[in-house]
């Protein structure tokens, strides 16, 4: 039995959304196959996930300098507190599954605010006299995106990802891209097709 955390990076429904209908593809034969896994769901658009700022990033400073966590205010507290919940979740999660859209070259700030509470010194990496070392390790990741471009890769959302994961000692990633239906919508089914397909089976084995 494994703990699967599934991070929903898009504010949009299935309906409309190429990423999201290739989750929910993946989630209907993951949880055939794997019925006695826990499967959470973190909607990084509707759930509380706190962006880094001003109170969480003095917060830091001031618990770095010895400073005890009752002592910060309300803010601070809710927000560091919340902030420690999603990394402690990850933490727990043996899968992670991260399905978002390619916006601007670049992922959605809702979802980066998320990938903060995963790159955390002393939880998820450590530093070294050798240099950073990963310590969350073991785990395997399946990213989806959708790209209305193609890019196979090479876009900075998806690069990005994967140096965060790669840091924090995650190797085991497989990537879907969804990609080319906006160059070439005459082709937008057929691309949908080939992706939910795709996904289909690496839920088999994942």
């Amino acid at each position: 039995m494994s703990n699967t955390l599934v991070i929903k990076g898009h504010p949009l429904t299935s309906e409309t959304s190429f990423s999201l209908k290739a989750l929910d593809q993946f989630l209907s034969t993951y949880e055939a196959a794997n019925p006695s896994d826990t499967i959470t769901v973190l909607d990084v658009f509707a759930d509380n996930v706190p962006e880094i700022d001003a109170d969480i990033a003095s917060a830091f400073n001031a618990l770095a300098a010895g400073t005890e966590f009752g002592d910060l205010s309300a803010d601070q507290q809710a927000k560091v507190g919340r902030f420690g919940e999603l990394t402690d979740q990850f933490l727990a999660a043996d899968k992670i599954v991260i399905a978002n859209p390619l916006w601007n070259l670049s992922m959605p700030t809702r979802l980066k605010a998320w990938i903060d509470t995963i790159n955390v010194a002393g939880k998820t990496f450590k530093y070294t006299a050798e240099g950073p070392v990963g310590l969350a390790g073991g785990k395997k990741v399946l990213h989806i995106q959708a790209n209305g471009g193609a890019y196979n890769g090479n876009d900075a959302s998806s690069q990005y990802l994967n140096s965060i994961l790669n840091f924090i000692g995650i190797d085991d990633i497989t990537s879907v891209y969804i990609e080319g239906h906006a160059y070439e919508p005459e082709r937008a089914n057929e691309i949908l097709a080939a992706a939910l397909a795709e996904v289909d089976g690496i839920a088999k084995t994942f």
